[in-house]
């Protein structure tokens, strides 16, 4: 059955969605240079990176008949406190369910969920090939440029898998105007109730 962006809605994660998500995440890891984590992380850990991301950041899933598509979440550009309006953001996408429409609609969510933290700088770290191979392409980069997103740096044979030398792409976007004295950012718990009312996804 063909899966349509109308049909697809978002929610936000909890620790039981772990196996799914996990099972998302896994082939990338396994079968492509899209990560370059090495090993397949246990369930209880994978669930720990989801509790631990939303004491501060959005974790969303795309979800269809009851189904989870893809997810997304943010996660701290840097520690150091003047990056508090920097976020750094992931998404990952059912292999067999991409170029649906899935990921445009997950980023523009977690957006819209990050301005109201007053999160105003959103940064991806993205895997990239000299030429495109069976590990990966170079779709990343288009879909985060289609998305609004610019190169910020490009960092040359630093990551190292499957016997390959591959580059790091840094790319970014601005959620909204730099002021000389901006708001003060928001933790993801303080602003939940506020986007819950604005309807960017459910509990459910």
């Amino acid at each position: 059955m063909t899966t349509k962006e109308q049909d697809i809605a978002i929610r936000l994660a909890k620790t039981e969605d772990a196996e799914a998500l996990l099972n998302i995440y896994a082939p990338y890891i396994t079968d492509t240079a899209v990560t370059f984590e090495y090993e397949v992380p246990a369930l209880s850990e994978f669930q720990e990176r989801i509790s631990h991301t939303l004491e501060r950041f959005p974790y969303l899933l795309a979800v269809s008949q009851g189904k989870i598509l893809g997810y997304t979440y943010a996660g701290p550009f840097h520690s150091r406190a003047a990056y508090n309006w920097a976020a750094e953001a992931s998404i990952y996408i059912d292999r067999s369910h991409r170029q649906k429409g899935i990921g445009k609609k997950l980023y523009q969510t977690l957006e819209k969920t990050l301005a109201l933290q007053s999160i105003l700088n959103l940064n991806v770290c993205i895997a990239c090939p000299h030429r495109e191979d069976e590990y990966l392409s170079r779709d990343s980069l288009r879909f985060h440029k289609k998305m609004g997103f610019h190169t910020a740096g490009h960092f040359h044979q630093c990551g190292y898998k499957f016997g390959r030398w591959y580059d790091m792409v840094w790319m970014e976007k601005s959620l909204g105007p730099h002021p000389s004295a901006p708001k003060e950012a928001k933790s993801f718990p303080e602003v939940r109730s506020r986007a819950e009312k604005l309807r960017l996804f459910s509990e459910e």
